[in-house]
């Protein structure tokens, strides 16, 4: 079977048997019609010649005209029957569809310029041999007309079906490729839904990590001068009245912070970007907007934790250098969360925080020793998340993050982050 050019695989079809479209089939119809009659006349003259009855002759005419109708389903076989009816001189409109028909489809090219070559070759012996007897006309004449008219009834159809197969491929091409185009597009937009979704839950988590770093340690300093204060409120008031001072500071200090971060939650949106140019939010963000915690501010965050009672040491090494932003507040937010969980698991402990600067990177070790088992447990909730966000802040800066247990009993925390961040 053969087409035309108009739709394929069904879809949008609504004619019948093998027409695509309802009108397509009309179009056969009228034009099979008209090719019937159009032989049945001319079956007259073939009637008389071949010395048969005439309603024999018309009845040949009709069928050979009717077959027109088939030219979508068997165009070969169309002008062959086109081919073979020329001797008769009957069957132009048959023979001319016919050709554009064939050349329109997709058919082989080899098989086009035979049956063409066929049918100019049919109507240029037919009409040579039908006029050569003419009286007042030449040899040269019968010729040269001969081969005006079997081009003429040949070569306009063939070219003219070779020009529309080639348009009706064309559309069927941008159509195809349109469709292609929706199809990715819409795969992006998914796509981009996705990203957009991943975006949101790395933020999520961001504000959750950020939310647990700024509350934790503030809170665990102030249970555990809270425990301080209630131990010496009757004993030395002095020391009871520097304890609720810290106590206040840390509360304030906690609140300040809270403050700067549901402000930047608060703040006003950007305007949306498009779903398709949604880009991913690297791993290593999560710093805080603006002006954050740095290295240079260790100093006084392990002073808290000495007010706080907590026998630790800080030993600088190397010269420091100007790090990157996010680099800073990595580092000091893995401090602060090791001095946070050794209050909370370590009461009494000797600790030590090393700080060195070397070529290239920073390095960073919070180590405690085994708790002496006279210091009161100050008893602080413990979510589980602290080390897991510490690890994914120095992992998202292409850093290494190591933790466990010590050989004397304590625990060890250690991290190295890059001076400069990765492109």
């Amino acid at each position: 079977m053969t087409y035309t050019g108009e739709e394929r695989g069904g879809v949008g079809r609504d004619g019948p048997w093998w027409w695509e479209r309802r009108r397509g089939a009309v179009l056969d119809v009228v034009l099979g019609g008209v090719s019937a009659v159009e032989c049945g006349v001319e079956g007259v003259g073939f009637a008389r010649e071949a010395s048969v009855p005439v309603a024999v002759g018309v009845l040949f005419g009709v069928v050979v005209g009717a077959v027109l109708v088939l030219r979508r389903r068997w165009p070969i076989a169309v002008v062959l029957v086109g081919i073979a009816v020329s001797p008769a001189a009957m069957g132009f409109l048959l023979g001319v569809v016919g050709l554009y028909t064939l050349a329109a489809c997709e058919v082989p090219r080899r098989i086009i310029a035979t049956l063409s070559a066929m049918s100019l070759l049919a109507t240029l012996v037919v009409m040579y041999v039908r006029t050569i007897g003419d009286e007042g006309v030449t040899r040269t004449v019968v010729i040269w007309l001969s081969v005006f008219v079997a081009v003429a009834l040949t070569v306009p159809p063939v070219l003219l079906g070779l020009y529309i197969g080639a348009r009706r491929r064309l559309m069927e091409s941008l159509q195809e490729r349109a469709v292609s185009l929706e199809r990715e597009l819409s795969l992006l937009a998914d796509r981009a839904e996705e990203r957009a979704e991943w975006a949101r839950t790395e933020e999520r988590t961001r504000i959750a990590r950020e939310m647990h770093d700024v509350v934790a340690h503030r809170v665990s300093l102030m249970v555990v001068h809270a425990a301080a204060l209630q131990a010496v409120a009757v004993k030395d008031p002095e020391k009871a009245a520097r304890n609720a001072a810290l106590v206040g500071d840390m509360g304030r200090q906690a609140l300040t912070e809270l403050r700067e971060m549901l402000g930047v939650l608060r703040a006003e949106s950007p305007k949306p970007v498009p779903a398709v140019a949604v880009a991913p939010v690297a791993v290593a963000g999560g710093f805080d907007e603006g002006p954050g915690p740095s290295l240079g501010e260790l100093e006084a965050l392990v002073g808290q934790s000495r007010a706080a009672g907590m026998a630790v040491e800080l030993e600088v090494r190397g010269v420091g250098a100007a790090y990157a932003a996010e680099v800073e507040q990595t580092a000091y937010r893995v401090v602060q969360e090791a001095l946070t969980n050794c209050h909370k698991h370590a009461p009494g402990a000797r600790v030590v925080v090393r700080l060195a600067h070397r070529q290239g990177e920073v390095a960073m070790q919070v180590e405690n020793g085994p708790c002496d088992g006279h210091a009161a447990v100050p008893g602080l909730p413990s979510g589980g998340n602290g080390l897991v966000g510490m690890r994914e802040r120095v992992l998202g800066l292409g850093g290494v993050f190591v933790s466990g247990p010590t050989d004397a009993g304590g625990f060890r925390v250690s991290a190295v982050l890059p001076a400069v961040l990765p492109a």
